[in-house]
């Protein structure tokens, strides 16, 4: 297994869109919404226009394919707390979760956060969903609790770096 874990090149960005998709949330029992949910504006915020001045992309390349990213950044999302703080977002293909990918993912997104000067990261997460336990045990805390647009209820998490 030769994995690696680098920054999104530019040439690389328009994957975002596959991994957004993947990063939906889908309880046990129901069934996937159509690919094309991604293009809902709420939803879509967190690819549109990538590679802006604050905006992050690590990614996780396995034996030359992209398995699983993780990107922030600036925008008035779910889980926005402020102008200075990037919101994650972060995807590994359903075939490759449960290899450790994703620590590695946000550990290096985290270093590279940190090098950029910012002080601390949030996301927004369902709160049945089992990635509430993955991003405690990163070293995110809970801040607040609301309704996303579809009217499921998400925690509010922060990380400081």
């Amino acid at each position: 297994m030769n994995l690696i874990i680098r920054e999104i090149r530019e040439s690389e960005y328009p994957i975002l869109e596959d991994f957004l998709y993947h990063a939906i949330y889908i309880p046990p029992g129901e069934e996937y919404p159509p690919r094309k949910i991604i293009f809902d504006p709420e939803i879509y915020i967190y690819v549109k226009d990538f590679g802006k001045a604050d905006d992050c992309g690590i990614i996780a390349e396995l034996d030359g394919e992209i398995v699983g990213a993780a990107w922030t950044r600036i925008i008035p999302a779910y889980g926005n707390i402020d102008e200075n703080t990037p919101e994650l977002a972060i995807s590994i293909l359903p075939e490759h979760r449960g290899q450790n990918i994703g620590t590695m993912l946000m550990e290096h997104l985290f270093e590279t956060l940190r090098l950029r000067g910012y002080k601390r990261t949030s996301l927004s997460v369902q709160q049945n969903n089992p990635a509430v336990r993955f991003y405690k045990r990163l070293g995110y805390e809970i801040t607040d609790e609301k309704l996303d647009h579809a009217g499921h209820e998400d925690y509010i998490m922060v990380k400081k770096l």
